[in-house]
């Protein structure tokens, strides 16, 4: 009997060990997705209703999360990591940008389900929180006012990306030296993707 209730005991701190150490990643993921633009103003009780219904995926060094022109509904918050985000042209990749920690992708999925605009490969091990319409949905039938706000918010995030690619392109063609073309060939300026 001594052996049964020592065991349960310990067993007991193991169960508690366990939610405390859950309990801090959901406050930790809480308060990542409150520093993006697209959860800015979120409360915290949602967010832990949506991270509740959310997988978080583990993509290994050089693996893609997604890949251009694949079918898609869902976006991706980067957790740990770093990632490519990837066009391809004549059988080339090139770098669009270098994503890390607290930054996402894939957005436009979630808003236009249109298959994915680019490729995104994890430079580094990676761990992203995985956010699919579906899931958004739900967000959608427990909260609308909140619903409505991370809808707004991503509608932003999206504008403000297309602002920033047309004032490169403009620079581009205007031959302005901020145009920074070099940067869409690769983090080494100038160079395909992957280095040699």
């Amino acid at each position: 009997m001594a052996f049964s209730t020592h065991t349960e005991r310990r067993h007991l701190a193991d169960v508690e060990r366990h939610l405390a150490t859950a309990d801090t990643c959901i406050d930790a993921r809480i308060e990542l997705l409150q520093r993006m633009t697209i959860f800015g103003g979120i409360r915290a009780d949602v967010l832990q209703f949506l991270l509740g219904l959310c997988p978080v995926v583990s993509v290994p060094t050089n693996e893609f999360f997604f890949r251009e022109h694949d079918q898609a509904d869902s976006m991706f918050v980067l957790e740990t990591g770093k990632v490519a985000v990837l066009k391809s042209r004549r059988g080339q990749e090139y770098v669009l940008s270098i994503l890390k920690e607290g930054d996402c992708f894939g957005e436009m999925a979630v808003m236009d389900l249109g298959p994915r605009s680019a490729s995104v490969r994890a430079v580094e091990d990676c761990r992203a929180i995985h956010i699919s319409a579906a899931t958004l949905y739900q967000v959608y039938e427990h909260d609308l006012k909140q619903f409505a706000l991370i809808q707004m918010n991503m509608g932003r995030e999206v504008c403000r990306r297309l602002r920033e690619a047309d004032n490169r392109l403009f620079s581009a063609r205007m031959g302005m030296p901020e145009a920074d073309i070099d940067m869409f060939s690769s983090p080494d300026k100038g160079l395909p993707w992957p280095p040699a």
